[in-house]
């Protein structure tokens, strides 16, 4: 079996897997409700509590799959990207326990745990196209096969999920951002404001800074006491995300003879961005993958398949924090 172990950011995931890659049980702690109330996630909080529940979430999973420590074959472990203290908590019982029981440690790529989050219940074909959109990230990444990135671009700024957090708080809305914004996008006029597409026209990186400062001046005009004026900028807002998106994955598609892709990460589950681009992708002849919420978002399991995908290739993980987007390899 492999205990997988991820803990990037506010939310901690731990996972046990068999050799073939069946989810015996996987446990989760989210942070959502504490960090509310900062609007964000505070580094140093989420640090602590990571340290608070990590025994008892290892516990947990190892009683749900009706095993012990000892019938672990190796530990999988996120290393990065992600907040380093955060990081610091999972890595420490991931080394920890490798140590004492003997056993191989694995230290995965957060990013590439993303990429493989669709092959938790699905075959891997390739090539393909992955979009990878969360909170801290908004990365294209060409996977020509198992191991085997490409990073085409990136934002140049905020990722879109920041992007998301920063409108859904200047109009008064909950944390995380995204949820409400597509909650109160759904009751409103997607062309009611002509919000900028920054860089749209050209090559594969993304800028959302431009947009989010566009929708922020917006607001300050605004009466935003009507209902109907949040449904309308959330619906704008969201239409000038999606329209970029996809317009980078199309050129992408079309320039690498690309039909399959990839949408990842928490920003994923947002449905509308779903139906944007399975409805623009028919015409195309382009196969949209769709991970299931639960496994959009950060999660063990995704870092115990890339933990086993990198044992079934043979290649020996390496630790190098100098780079950790997917675009460069952690394997030899």
């Amino acid at each position: 079996m492999i205990l997988a172990i991820e803990t990037s950011c506010d939310d901690t995931a731990v996972a046990v897997l068999s050799e073939q890659g069946a989810v015996m049980s996987q446990c989760l702690s989210s942070q959502i409700d504490t960090h509310t109330q900062y609007g964000g996630v505070v580094p140093e909080l989420a640090s602590r509590l990571h340290c608070e529940v990590i025994h008892s979430l290892i516990e947990t999973v190892l009683i749900d799959s009706k095993s012990t420590l000892k019938d672990v074959s190796a530990i999988a472990v996120t290393y990065g990207p992600g907040l380093e203290g955060a990081l610091l908590v999972g890595m420490t019982a991931a080394k920890t326990l490798a140590c004492v029981l003997n056993i191989p440690l694995i230290p995965v790529n957060h990013m590439q745990g993303h990429l493989y989050a669709y092959f938790i219940d699905h075959e891997p074909i390739f090539p393909y196209l992955g979009l990878i959109v969360s909170g801290g990230h908004t990365q294209l990444v060409h996977v020509t096969d198992h191991f085997e990135f490409r990073l085409l671009g990136e934002t140049r700024d905020d990722a879109v999920g920041e992007a998301f957090d920063k409108v859904a708080r200047q109009l008064g809305l909950g944390y995380p951002g995204g949820p409400y914004i597509e909650k109160r996008a759904s009751n409103g006029n997607k062309k009611a404001f002509n919000f900028p597409r920054a860089m749209k026209n050209n090559g594969y990186e993304f800028s959302f800074s431009g947009l989010k400062t566009a929708v922020l001046e917006v607001i300050k005009t605004c009466d935003l006491s009507d209902d109907a004026v949040i449904d309308d900028i959330c619906a704008s807002f969201q239409e000038a995300v999606c329209d970029v998106l996809w317009t980078k994955v199309d050129r992408a598609c079309t320039d690498y003879g690309l039909t399959y892709v990839l949408i990842t990460g928490g920003v994923a589950a947002n449905q509308a961005l779903q139906c944007y681009f399975k409805t623009h992708s028919k015409s195309k002849g382009i196969t949209i993958w769709s991970v299931p919420p639960h496994y959009c978002t950060d999660n063990a399991v995704m870092i115990g398949r890339v933990a086993i995908y990198m044992k079934k290739c043979n290649k020996s993980p390496k630790f190098d924090q100098r780079r950790v987007s997917p675009g460069e390899l952690t394997c030899n």
